[in-house]
């Protein structure tokens, strides 16, 4: 008989990995590294794209009210520093070339602006800082509008993402109000507390009311802070060098022009890194393509095992959000849901649709799918490779009587067994050519006598809580699958900040 994985060039899949934990931190980089792109990506589409009626209604609001405050300002502050005409220009100029350099990461992107924005506050008169800033900040985005990488209607997030000048504007307008001096560092260092804690707390608050308009799930307020807490970082260590060109070029203007190497350098650096992630993305739809052209194969060959495996995609996906499962496992999760029975294109067709109980030597050959779908799947690397990892368990049991390898309980990777349960789910529930169907209530029942020894029961209690809310489809669309895979729909999920 053929040997369905230790063929001639194959990897020896037969037995498990010795480095499962390195292997294991492998995965976890690559799930962290695809969620990253994924959201840059995401990020990327949405500026190009009209705002919902919604979030135009929030940006408003908020611009409205910056407006005013703005106003407010420039009204009630009096100016101790004198209107340097050249001076203002230089530095509205110079905040939009800064605002240029764009580290992109995530759902948001930083710039290193705090190099102009605190040369802003400590040298133009302050009535007019929150104007100028936004001044600057729709000369800094007029060429996207242009070359159309952002939709027009996005002008109005200058003066509704503007909040973080307000802050230290206010505390050295009443603790610093003349010219700079470095003897002044601490109120300045309290200043950019204060710039800090405005833009977060609005990032905060626009968040939680689209969360809110959108009947999203609400994103925890830790999560929240550790999505900002790199901008904050890289604010905090442009701050010090920022503050003593600022008092320098209070005497000497010209001192501004020495910023300008440094942002070169980190213009170069946000090139470089942008790069990475337009070829990391171009990647990923290599990925998706892969796995679709997979998704075909596997529907030429067998209609049930293609059906069977979009209806586990569904369910997988649910218990995954049931369970709260970290956005970094969930693509790998669906594309592994998707694939778990790839590799049962090579298993001979008398054997897999047999009316009848198989034998125990086609029962050890059935059981070689899990096996030959990595060996598919590491065939392409990369992200399939991390799926093939737990395509490979996805029969293993909760209580190590499983195949291929007996992992046990928490050894198996969690995808997998959700995957596992889903699968057994929907496989009792659906027609076979041995057996009709069972009833939801009668595969619920057996799912629970085996929670604990066949099932993981976390996932058990989690594809039930997921099955009393549950509305099948009644039937499947050709493309459904590739809607599932073609769409990031991540940043909704966890709620990320534009």
């Amino acid at each position: 008989m053929l040997s369905w994985c230790c063929r001639v060039g194959a990897p020896n899949l037969c037995n498990p990995p010795r480095e499962w934990s390195d292997r294991t931190r492998r995965a976890e980089h690559d799930q962290a590294m695809l969620l990253a792109e994924q959201l840059v990506g995401e990020a990327r589409e949405r500026r190009r794209r009209r705002m919902s009626r919604r979030e135009l209604m929030l940006f408003a609001a908020s611009a409205v009210c910056f407006v005013a405050v703005a106003v407010a300002i420039a009204i009630l502050i009096p100016n101790e520093r004198p209107v340097d005409a050249v001076l203002i220009l230089g530095l509205v100029a110079g905040y939009a070339i800064v605002s240029r350099v764009r580290f992109e990461f995530g759902s948001m992107y930083v710039t290193p602006e705090q190099l102009m924005l605190i040369p802003m506050v400590l040298l133009a008169p302050l009535p007019f800082v929150p104007g100028l800033v936004v001044a600057a900040m729709l000369l800094a985005q007029l060429p996207d509008f242009l070359e159309r990488n952002w939709h027009r209607d996005r002008w109005i997030s200058c003066f509704a993402d503007a909040w973080f000048c307000v802050g230290p504007v206010l505390v050295v307008a009443l603790l610093a109000p003349g010219q700079p001096e470095i003897s002044l560092f601490g109120v300045y260092v309290l200043a950019f507390g204060a710039q800090i804690a405005f833009d977060f707390g609005w990032m905060t608050l626009s968040g939680r009311l689209l969360d809110q308009l959108a009947n999203v799930r609400r994103v925890p307020f830790v999560e929240i802070w550790r999505n900002y807490a790199g901008v904050a970082q890289f604010d905090a260590m442009l701050t010090p060098v920022a503050i003593v060109v600022a008092t320098v070029a209070a005497s000497e203007p010209w001192v501004l022009l020495a910023i300008g190497p440094f942002v070169l350098m980190l213009e170069t650096f946000a090139r470089e890194r942008g790069e990475r992630y337009s070829k990391a993305l171009e990647l990923q739809r290599a990925y998706r393509g892969t796995v679709m052209l997979l998704s075909d194969v596997v529907e030429f060959d067998d209609q049930y095992t293609a059906e069977h495996s979009r209806s586990v995609v569904d369910l997988a996906h649910a218990v995954a959000e049931e369970l709260k499962v970290d956005a970094r496992e969930r693509q790998t999760l669906e594309f592994a849901a998707m694939l778990h029975d790839v590799g049962k294109i090579a298993i001979p067709k008398e054997i897999l649709n047999k009316p009848a109980k198989l034998t125990e030597s086609e029962f050890d050959v059935m059981k070689k799918h899990t096996i030959e779908g990595q060996y598919m799947l590491d065939r392409v690397g990369g992200l399939l490779g991390s799926v093939g990892e737990i395509v490979r368990s996805c029969h293993e049991r909760w209580d190590g009587k499983g195949y291929p390898d007996g992992l046990k309980g928490e050894e198996i990777p969690l995808a997998a067994r959700i995957v596992f349960t889903c699968d057994a789910y929907n496989a009792m529930t659906t027609d076979r050519v041995y057996r009709p169907a069972m009833s939801t209530e009668a595969a619920l029942t057996e799912l629970r006598d085996n929670a604990g020894t066949q099932f993981d029961p976390r996932t058990v209690e989690a594809l039930e809580r997921v099955l009393e809310r549950w509305q099948p489809e009644v039937a499947y669309a050709p493309d459904d699958i590739r809607a599932v895979l073609a769409e990031n729909a991540v940043s909704q999920r966890i709620g990320a900040a534009v």
